[in-house]
């Protein structure tokens, strides 16, 4: 994912999840559930992890944000899915797995007591592209078995790959964007038409773009490239840069990011 964190938040422990379910047979498939240690939650926050979509990260690294979050007083909910170097993950299969997950989200939240008035999904780096997609779903052509009028109360991009074409032509990750869909923008452009959020614009969402200006994985120019193209086609964006940020600064509830996230899930 490039540059170590610092602190250490990838390595950090974090408490256990309160549950965790299965959305589907495979062991990927699966989410984990926390929730606030004193009173019900209003908001349901969907944490969905980056890693340049690569098997070799998985939601583990998510922890110590996701227990900050619930402490905070949201419910939250962490996805995993198969990645680019497990069986069945890349396209469409990591596809698949997030809009099965959604299908399923109200069930296994019902199941556990949950009753959240408001859903707002918050991604980080590869992360913040399936949050951005998921909430793009209402977007895409009406055959397709992704397409949904489910749509999230706001999104949160954390450092997020906002344009799959741009992940691509910018060669982040090793070559990630082609890893997953198969081949390059130019390759295979209509897998990049489905799958790319800045292709199925406007969300009709309002989306909230944190950012590092230090960022070595994702530059900050990402954000600022899908903000412009955002508010083009009439969405509510709103893009807040951080000066001196790295990359994992944004999932580190310990860094100066942490007040920024909470400010973004209040006002959205």
């Amino acid at each position: 994912m490039g540059n170590d964190p610092s602190p250490d938040v990838m390595t950090r422990t974090a408490p256990p999840p309160d549950h965790t379910s299965h959305y589907g047979p495979h062991a990927d498939q699966v989410v984990d559930l926390r929730l606030p240690p004193d009173r019900p939650a209003d908001t349901l926050v969907v944490l969905v992890h980056g890693g340049f979509w690569k098997a070799r990260y998985d939601r583990a690294h998510t922890g110590p944000l996701a227990d900050a979050l619930a402490r905070a007083g949201y419910a939250v909910a962490v996805p995993e899915y198969r990645r680019v170097g497990s069986v069945g993950g890349g396209w469409p299969g990591t596809f698949d797995d997030l809009s099965v997950f959604f299908e399923a989200l109200g069930t296994i939240t019902t199941a556990h007591g949950l009753r959240a008035k408001r859903t707002i999904l918050v991604g980080h780096s590869a992360g913040g592209h399936l949050a951005l997609w998921a909430a793009a779903r209402h977007r895409l052509p009406a055959g397709s078995p992704w397409r949904t009028q489910w749509r999230p109360d706001a999104v949160v991009s954390l450092a997020g790959c906002a344009s799959l074409a741009l992940t691509d032509v910018w060669s982040l990750g090793g070559q990630a964007a082609s890893a997953l869909l198969g081949g390059g923008v130019d390759d295979v452009p209509e897998r990049y038409a489905l799958a790319d959020p800045g292709a199925l614009l406007p969300l009709g969402v309002p989306v909230t773009l944190l950012h590092g200006t230090e960022d070595a994985d994702v530059p900050v120019a990402m954000s600022r490239e899908y903000a412009g193209l955002a508010e083009q086609a009439g969405d509510p964006v709103r893009l807040v840069e951080l000066p001196g940020m790295e990359h994992f600064g944004l999932i580190d509830p310990l860094s100066a990011a942490w007040p920024h996230l909470l400010d973004a899930l209040g006002s959205s």
